[in-house]
């Protein structure tokens, strides 16, 4: 056809990279999820009812009325190059089996916590430092409220230096979509260290 390109290809897929919100019961991760997800986020809530009685914590969360059982998930767009996809975990203790499971893949974490009931998300963070898997703390203001700041939060959770400890609002787009992007910096920053401490192989003569 006249004037048409032969030669044009179509541009190349983007890559792809699994990345997991997770922390304690009631911390915001399917709000996070369904706030920042370009598609309507896959849910798997229930209501809470009297078997969670004495089992689930709900001190400073008692108006929650339903709870992640399975997994959240949803989709964000980074760049024209890369496309994230986002499991938010279940907070729940009797439902942590299913981490393991989630983990599997995935280049990176954001951990959320809550810094009314910081101990809520101890558990998060011990499970992505034993495993070796790179995570971000944000630390979602609830009712836009950050009483402490980023520093001060490092020390209380017992975080190296280097640990991004990020204030973000679960319930608004473009600051979970900064936490994301702080996370994908510091995976593409690790990643080009590893790349130059790699021997490279000697040329012949």
């Amino acid at each position: 056809m006249a004037g048409s390109d032969s030669t044009a290809r179509p541009s190349p897929a983007p890559d792809t990279a699994k990345i997991l919100i997770a922390g304690g019961f009631g911390v915001g991760k399917t709000t996070m999820v369904g706030s920042v997800s370009e598609i309507a986020p896959l849910r798997t809530e229930e209501p809470l009812t009297a078997a969670g009685l004495g089992v689930d914590d709900l001190d400073g969360i008692e108006h929650k009325q339903a709870t992640t059982v399975a997994l959240d998930f949803g989709r964000i767009t980074v760049s024209s190059d890369l496309v994230l996809y986002l499991f938010g975990t279940p907070g729940q203790q009797r439902f942590w089996f299913m981490w393991n499971d989630l983990a599997v893949g995935a280049l990176g974490a954001v951990v959320l916590i809550d810094v009314r009931r910081p101990e809520t998300s101890f558990a998060a963070i011990d499970f992505f430092e034993n495993r070796g898997i790179p995570f971000v703390v944000g630390v979602n203001g609830f009712h836009g409220r950050h009483p402490y700041p980023p520093d001060e939060i490092r020390e209380s959770l017992a975080l190296p230096e280097h640990a991004q400890v990020l204030l973000c609002d679960a319930r608004d787009r473009e600051s979970c979509r900064d936490v994301l992007i702080a996370l994908v910096d510091q995976l593409i920053a690790s990643a080009t260290e590893a790349d130059a401490a790699r021997p490279r192989p000697l040329r012949g003569r």
